[in-house]
């Protein structure tokens, strides 16, 4: 199954072009070309991962041609629109670190100038955490996280003052605020002004716990881990991320090892084994073990969970891999989309679809940190 694995990854490399990647199926099937997205950015960054694992290059110079096609000369990337204040947007430039590492192109820094420039007039709520998108004003959520804070680190590591402070300060606001002591799970969103019609007038909180929303967080706590120095910044992080790993482990389906689309509500009618989350937080246990931060446990918990994935939703038609199990998409309104309310029924009425690249990313993300393992294995 590896073998396929892998032969589906290098097809999806030679089948795409940087204006039509055959991963991300929701801009195929809408005609549209492909955008600076948050989705090719996750799927860049496992690409660079299947070039260090594998020293196959046409992984990683397939993201040099997607990235390339965006960066001009001067910096500026096509399509990206600063004013509309996104961290969705800024995910994707977080692969110009290792772009410029490896060719001392000019461009690439100045792109992550752009994005830096962008993050700096970002808006943020009152406690300094930056807004998800102008559309959700004072609003954090988890997947925010994952979207700015590895580039953020990446920046100040590369190019800044080697100054965490602000990075670790927007995470301790999502652990004081988003975390359940009950339970340990992380609420998806959070109203700093308590004022949207989703969140619970004391608390800000929404209320419910979506399992891509704790993915997302899950990968961005273990790329920090690996990205920050050591210090009282990286301490507090990884302080964090234990805690959020071993809390994840009783709410794993014990057969499939698996999650549920809302976590903790696994006998509620219509909840089922969601498979991006469940490859996100697989992806963060296996990661945390190999860097010697989480205990060798996580390793074949991540495993389990890979394994699972592969049991349960992978399957091929020739050459061609099919993931099911995906929820294809979930939020927060914004006002004038009170359907996505934070509840239980709304996030399980979202569909559940193949082969999104919502799904279809994280898994291979995942898989890169299973290629590591198989190879420490000798």
């Amino acid at each position: 199954m590896y073998e396929a694995i892998d032969r589906y990854v290098l097809s999806l490399v030679e089948g795409s072009t940087p204006e039509k990647t055959l991963w991300n199926i929701e801009r195929l099937r809408a005609g549209k070309p492909t955008s600076w997205n948050y989705i090719d950015g996750c799927m860049a960054t496992a690409l660079l991962a299947m070039t260090e694992i594998t020293g196959d290059q046409r992984y990683g110079d397939f993201t040099e041609q997607l990235i390339d096609a965006f960066v001009g000369e001067d910096g500026s990337i096509r399509t990206f629109e600063a004013d509309k204040h996104t961290l969705d947007d800024i995910n994707e430039g977080r692969v110009l670190f290792p772009l410029y590492q490896k060719t001392g192109k000019e461009k690439y820094r100045l792109a992550a100038e752009t994005l830096h420039r962008a993050l700096q007039q970002q808006p943020r709520t009152w406690e300094g955490s930056w807004w998800h998108k102008e559309i959700y004003p004072n609003q954090v959520w988890l997947d925010g996280i994952y979207m700015a804070q590895p580039f953020a680190a990446l920046w100040q590591k590369c190019f800044g003052e080697g100054n965490y402070s602000d990075i670790a300060a927007q995470v301790e606001v999502v652990r004081r605020h988003m975390r359940d002591p009950k339970t340990g799970l992380y609420y998806h969103g959070y109203d700093a002004s308590r004022t949207a019609f989703w969140c619970d007038s004391e608390t800000g909180l929404s209320r419910s716990f979506w399992l891509r929303a704790i993915g997302w967080f899950s990968v961005a706590l273990a790329d920090l881990a690996e990205i920050l120095p050591e210090g009282e910044e990286r301490s507090a992080i990884l302080g964090v991320y234990s805690q959020l790993m071993a809390d994840l482990l009783p709410f794993a389906d014990g057969e499939t090892g698996l999650y549920w689309q809302v976590v903790d509500q696994k006998e509620a009618e219509g909840n089922y084994l969601e498979s991006s989350g469940s490859a996100m937080i697989a992806y963060a246990m296996l990661k945390g073990a190999r860097l010697g931060v989480l205990s060798p446990l996580y390793a074949e918990r991540g495993q389990k969970t890979f394994e699972g994935l592969v049991s349960k939703y992978l399957s091929f038609e020739g050459e061609e891999l099919h993931l099911g199990g995906i929820c294809l998409v979930a939020g927060l309104g914004p006002e004038n989309n009170r359907r996505r309310d934070g509840t239980l029924a709304y996030y399980l009425s979202e569909p559940v679809v193949s082969n999104d690249a919502k799904g279809v990313a994280p898994f291979i993300l995942c898989y890169t940190e299973m290629k590591r393992k198989m190879a420490a294995q000798g």
